[in-house]
């Protein structure tokens, strides 16, 4: 039944409650012969009859009283599918409260803007905060949803990725390992002074997991809870950066940074919404969490094109590491 239509299925539906080709004809407002037709092509598409036709008297073979069962599964699901779009397109006004980590504040904008420009009555208020501060007001009911790096573990929340989130390591153009012919391994890092973000963040838990797993062991000179404390002390000479490439965007455009093509990196992480599973959630917030995860990684795509082109000629397989 793979290759079988909607229409099909109707029809043989159709049929099946009223065991009359005439009737189930009226109810789809075609004709017999239409129905008739439709039913035709799906046994073939199955590959058996679905009905038994004696004289006037139409029954369900064994075949079809299954393929029934399934056939009004697939139905309903559309119906539910329809009945979702139909909520999305009656939102007209309404509040939704997002937290994010301090590092989505560079794109979730972007987001926000083209959100409001498709619901310009929905009110949208954003606040920026550590991860762990995050789940605590989800539980608390103080936001609605989160936007975060890490997913978080534990049992009553939803994390859904939306999109890609590479993260990797940055330096002043003029830094000497740039000048260096191929990429940088890993174990060049060894002892290097590094700028990265607090330990609680989620770009921290990326970077020690790296450094483990290439067994080396860089010289933490700035833990920050600011990306652009951050991307300053890499300007000074203070060291080499490792932070989420969608901080710096702005700098890479103007050469102010680039990225350093270490071997084994970008990391690719993905950024996720987050929502509560213990409440439901308003059709407003619903409605955000689906334009985040239907067209969050496109419009991220598109604001960060100087990023993916920083990337693209040491990123094999799409960059997907």
């Amino acid at each position: 039944m793979l290759n079988a239509s909607i229409r099909q299925l109707r029809a043989f539906v159709a049929v099946a409650q009223h065991l009359n080709f005439a009737r189930a004809a009226e109810e789809l407002c075609v004709t017999p012969p239409a129905v008739t037709q439709q039913i035709k092509e799906l046994e073939v598409q199955v590959g058996m009859p679905l009905f038994d036709r004696t004289g006037r008297h139409v029954t369900l073979t064994v075949a079809g009283e299954y393929c029934l069962v399934y056939a009004k599964r697939v139905l309903d699901t559309l119906k539910e599918a329809d009945a979702m779009i139909a909520r999305f397109r009656e939102v007209r006004a309404g509040r939704v409260l997002v937290g994010a980590v301090n590092t989505a504040e560079y794109f979730l904008p972007q987001l926000l803007v083209r959100f409001g420009q498709r619901y310009p009555d929905v009110e949208i208020k954003l606040s920026v905060d550590s991860r762990h501060h995050l789940l605590q007001q989800l539980a608390d009911h103080e936001i609605d949803l989160a936007v975060m790096g890490r997913p978080p573990r534990v049992a009553d929340v939803r994390a859904e990725p939306f999109a890609r989130n590479p993260l990797g390591f940055v330096v002043p153009p003029d830094h000497p390992l740039l000048s260096r012919l191929g990429q940088p391994e890993p174990k060049q890092l060894s002892g290097a002074h590094i700028a990265t973000r607090d330990r609680e963040s989620g770009t921290r838990g990326a970077l020690d997991e790296w450094c483990t797993e290439h067994r080396i062991s860089p010289h933490i000179v700035l833990e920050a809870w600011s990306n652009e404390l951050i991307k300053e002390a890499v300007s000074a000479g203070m060291g080499i950066g490792f932070l989420s490439l969608h901080t710096v965007g702005r700098e890479l455009n103007f050469d102010l940074l680039r990225v350093l093509p270490v071997a084994h990196t970008p990391l690719m992480r993905r950024w996720h919404c987050v929502t509560p599973q213990s409440r439901p959630v308003s059709q407003i917030t619903e409605t955000f969490r689906y334009f985040l995860l239907e067209e969050g990684e496109a419009i991220l795509a598109e604001r960060y094109a100087s990023v993916w082109s920083a990337l693209q000629p040491f990123m094999p397989d799409d960059g997907r590491h």
